[in-house]
């Protein structure tokens, strides 16, 4: 794996990886390079055989302050002045959609991925643990879909993904009024699964829930993933259809052995992922 990020630092402790938004003197602002290499390291770590849970958090007082806007404006084709032809335009919407990975690398990466957030998550970062698996959050967490304000529609994903998540009512109430909610309205709305105190009981939290994930079959889990994934826009019939097909898939395995001897002998399983 790559060693050295301009904009993510990663840290191994045996299957969990953390991913941390290492800017911390401008807020974990997305600039130019968190667009690049987001795809980079969740491509990476999907493909990484030790890593089987991963924890996405930031470094310093929050978790994302949103999008770098002015760092973003030489990178977006037709926002530095020049006129709007039809060329810049669909050099645009090239430029977006290319963007729109660096949120959807998080989804499709087969390993479950944990959002840990502490202090302000803004615009981009609430596209971004729009995308995670699971998000736990600290109690001095704020979340606001912010784009409203600064006058663009928000365009990675935060709206596709959100009303699943909370529901069509909150997830058009924040889009609309760009307005925050503390953490404990976002447990409330189901945004977040849990609170905790501080940041330190977080990160714990958040470390011990992926430690736990990853006690489990790997093949089990990432299928779980894939299924749920792909069930959210279909109907129940073709849920089952596809879950039929997965599980066939999967079996057997090593794994179904080590279950059932570790059940018999009265020990803890030792998945292996095959």
């Amino acid at each position: 794996m790559q060693s050295k990020y301009e904009f993510f630092e990663i840290e191994k402790h045996g299957t969990i990886a953390w991913v941390f938004f290492n800017r911390p003197e401008k807020r974990n602002a997305m600039g130019p390079s968190f667009w690049k290499e987001s795809p980079i390291v969740f491509k990476e770590l999907t493909f990484d055989p030790e890593v089987r849970c991963i924890v996405v958090a930031g470094r310093g007082k929050c978790f994302c302050s949103g999008i770098d806007l002015f760092g973003m404006l030489g990178q977006m084709p037709g926002l530095g002045g020049e006129p709007p032809l039809g060329g810049i335009k669909a050099q645009l919407l090239d430029a977006i959609v290319e963007a729109q990975e660096a949120m959807s690398c998080v989804e499709k990466c087969k390993k479950p991925v944990i959002a840990a957030i502490h202090g302000v998550c803004i615009g981009a970062g609430v596209d971004l643990i729009s995308a995670c698996d699971i998000r736990l959050c600290s109690a001095d967490a704020i979340f606001s879909v912010r784009e409203a304000a600064v006058a663009i529609v928000a365009d990675v994903g935060v709206l596709q993904r959100l009303p699943g998540i909370v529901g069509q009512g909150i997830a058009r109430e924040l889009a609309y009024t760009a307005g925050d909610i503390d953490a404990a309205r976002a447990k409330s709305v189901h945004l977040v699964n849990e609170v905790y105190p501080d940041q330190q009981s977080l990160f714990e939290a958040a470390q011990q829930m992926a430690v736990k994930i990853s006690e489990q079959s790997p093949l089990a889990v990432q299928s779980a993933k894939e299924t749920l994934n792909y069930c959210r826009d279909k109907s129940v019939s073709d849920g089952l259809t596809y879950v039929a097909a997965r599980s066939a898939n999967i079996l057997p395995s090593e794994d179904l052995a080590e279950a059932l001897s570790s059940f018999t002998e009265k020990r803890k399983p030792n998945f292996k992922g095959k």
